[in-house]
């Protein structure tokens, strides 16, 4: 029987809490039973496992992100709701490195398709970038070329690892106008074995 109190909503937050205090790989049944105090079993009437645990807060964490993503771009068109974007998405890695580190786990494709947040994601980047005049497969592509841009940044960033004189801010800002650029001068067309010879 469940404990009374306990619900799927409250493990998840707790379990968003964890992440941000401990980190995401310290996110364990174990630990939010302490938290709780109660035993690791009172959290499977709630959740299958530590992969379900974790699975339900990526997506809890992605939902946060892009409705923070969603009142940036509001109104914003070509640079400005890509520089809106790309700063929500910064600030919120930055803000909450656990929660941020769940969005970066891959999730069971049913579980991705069954998502609200999830389809909300993909209609307001991909919106973002047909603005661009981009269709598929560049749209795919640009989607991944902000993805790995944005998360090595905010990954860097948040380790230290940036070394240099420079401020991070401003060298951020510039990230963003080349991105800018790329995005507006985008490759034409997939290129052949034969057009590379």
């Amino acid at each position: 029987m469940a404990r009374a109190g306990l619900t799927v909503d409250r493990v998840v937050t707790a379990a968003a809490e964890l992440a941000d205090e401990a980190g995401f790989e310290n996110v364990t049944l174990s630990a939010l039973a302490r938290r709780f105090g109660v035993k690791d079993a009172s959290l499977y009437s709630h959740v299958r496992g530590l992969a379900d645990l974790r699975s339900r807060l990526a997506l809890y964490a992605g939902a946060e992100l892009i409705d923070r993503i969603a009142v940036a771009v509001a109104g914003r068109a070509g640079k400005d709701a890509l520089a809106a974007f790309a700063g929500a998405y910064r600030a919120y890695a930055l803000e909450h490195p656990g929660r941020y580190a769940a969005t970066q786990i891959r999730i069971d494709q049913s579980l991705i398709a069954g998502s609200p947040a999830m389809r909300r994601t993909a209609e307001i980047t991909y919106g973002m970038l047909r603005a661009y005049g981009l269709d598929e497969p560049d749209l795919t592509d640009a989607v991944r070329l902000l993805r790995s841009t944005f998360h090595g940044y905010c990954a860097l960033e948040s380790a230290g690892g940036f070394g240099a004189d420079r401020d991070v801010r401003a060298s951020w800002d510039k990230a963003i106008d080349a991105l800018h650029m790329a995005l507006t001068h985008w490759p034409a067309g997939d290129r052949t074995e034969a057009d590379e010879r």
